[in-house]
C-alpha cells in the first residue's frame, strides 16, 4: 500500500462534567486526510483545501504529529499529506484533532500499523500541544477509538471506551466566530472551592452510570459544568438562552462543545433533535447572527478508511 485516504470526524470534548477527560465522536463533520509514501525522508504537506492554514510542517498540527510519530522508527522513505478540511478551525468541535489523529492513523496503516491506538494518541497530542499550549487527548481519544472515551491518564497514556447508548444524537450548532483554544484555556480557573470539585467529581461519576444503565434523567442531573462554563460561555454569543431554548425544547442537556463557540444538546429522539436544531436556529435567525447547525448519531468506529492504493 502507497497510498491512503482516511475520514477523520469531528468530536466534543469535556462534555461539560469532564474537563480535559471526557470525548465523543461526531458521525458527518470531519476532514479527509490522504497520506502518500515518497522516496525522499521525511514529512511534507502537499495541499490543504477548505480553510486556509499552514502547510509548515512544524506550524501545522498535521505535521507536528506525523513527526512525532516517525522519530520512533526507521525508515528510508517520507510521506506526504493533502488535507481536505471539513471541520472550520477554532470552532469547538475537535479541527486540530481531526488533523493530528488522522495523519498519525493514515501513517501507521501505511506502515502495516506498528504502532497501537495509545501511541497514536501520544503523537498526536504533541499537534495539540502546539495549538492549546498543554497536553490533552479528550478530542483524540474519541477520533481514534471510536464513542464516548474517558481519558484517565496522559502521562503514561489510558484510555477507557465507555458504553454509547444507540438512541443518544448530538444537535451541534456553531454561531460564526472563531475561539482559539489556547484564549479559551486562558479563562480556566488554576484554583476552584473544595465544592465545586466535590459536585464536578459526581458529576462525572454519575455521568459514565447513565451511559451504561441509559438512564437519561440521570445523564440530564450530570452533564453540568460546574467550574469551566461559567467563564467560557462570556465568549458565545447568546449562551445562555440558547441552552434556555434548548432544555425547553426537551434537550436532556446541554453545553459548550469544547472550548466553544459550538454549543451542544443532548437528545434520545430524533424528531426532537430536529425541534432543538429548528428552536436554536430560529433564534440566531431572528438576531441575524451566522450560525451552522447539524445533528449527528454517536460515531462508534472513530477514523474511518475511505480508499487506499
Amino acid at each position: 500500500m502507497d497510498s491512503i485516504k482516511v475520514f477523520s470526524p469531528g468530536s466534543i470534548s469535556n462534555l461539560s462534567c469532564g474537563y480535559d477527560i471526557l470525548g465523543l465522536c461526531l458521525q458527518n463533520r470531519g476532514d479527509e486526510i490522504t497520506v502518500s509514501k515518497t522516496n525522499k525522508k521525511g514529512v511534507i504537506i502537499r495541499s490543504i483545501e477548505g480553510h486556509s492554514l499552514t502547510k509548515d510542517i512544524n506550524k501545522n498540527v498535521a505535521g507536528i504529529a506525523a513527526q512525532a510519530l516517525l522519530k520512533n522508527i526507521n525508515i528510508n522513505y517520507g510521506f506526504e499529506i493533502e488535507i481536505k478540511k471539513g471541520i472550520k478551525p477554532g470552532s469547538g468541535i475537535g479541527s486540530s484533532a481531526a488533523s493530528s489523529a488522522g495523519t498519525v492513523f493514515a501513517i501507521n496503516q501505511l506502515l502495516d500499523s506498528p504502532f497501537s491506538h495509545l501511541d497514536l494518541i501520544k503523537y498526536a497530542m504533541e499537534g495539540e500541544r502546539f495549538v492549546s499550549g498543554s497536553y490533552h487527548a479528550d478530542n483524540l481519544a474519541p477520533i481514534i477509538l471510536g464513542g464516548i472515551t474517558l481519558v484517565r491518564s496522559i502521562d503514561s497514556i489510558d484510555v477507557i471506551k465507555l458504553p454509547s447508548p444507540k438512541s443518544l444524537e448530538v444537535i451541534i450548532v456553531r454561531p460564526n466566530i472563531e475561539i482559539k483554544t489556547s484564549d479559551s484555556r486562558k479563562l480556566v480557573k488554576k484554583k476552584i472551592k473544595i465544592e465545586k470539585m466535590v459536585q464536578q467529581s459526581a458529576n462525572i461519576g454519575s455521568f459514565i452510570s447513565s451511559l451504561y444503565t441509559e438512564d437519561f434523567d440521570l445523564m440530564s442531573k450530570s452533564v453540568v459544568d460546574e467550574i469551566i462554563e461559567p467563564n467560557r460561555s462570556m465568549l458565545i454569543p447568546e449562551f445562555d438562552n440558547i441552552k434556555k431554548i434548548s432544555k425547553d425544547s426537551g434537550a436532556i442537556a446541554v453545553g459548550i462543545s469544547g472550548s466553544g463557540p459550538s454549543i451542544f444538546s443532548l437528545s434520545n429522539n430524533t424528531t426532537l433533535s430536529n425541534k432543538i436544531l429548528d428552536n436554536i436556529t430560529n433564534h440566531y435567525e431572528k438576531l441575524k447572527i451566522d450560525y451552522d447547525g447539524f445533528i449527528s448519531k454517536i460515531n462508534t468506529a472513530g477514523i474511518k478508511i475511505l480508499e487506499t492504493k
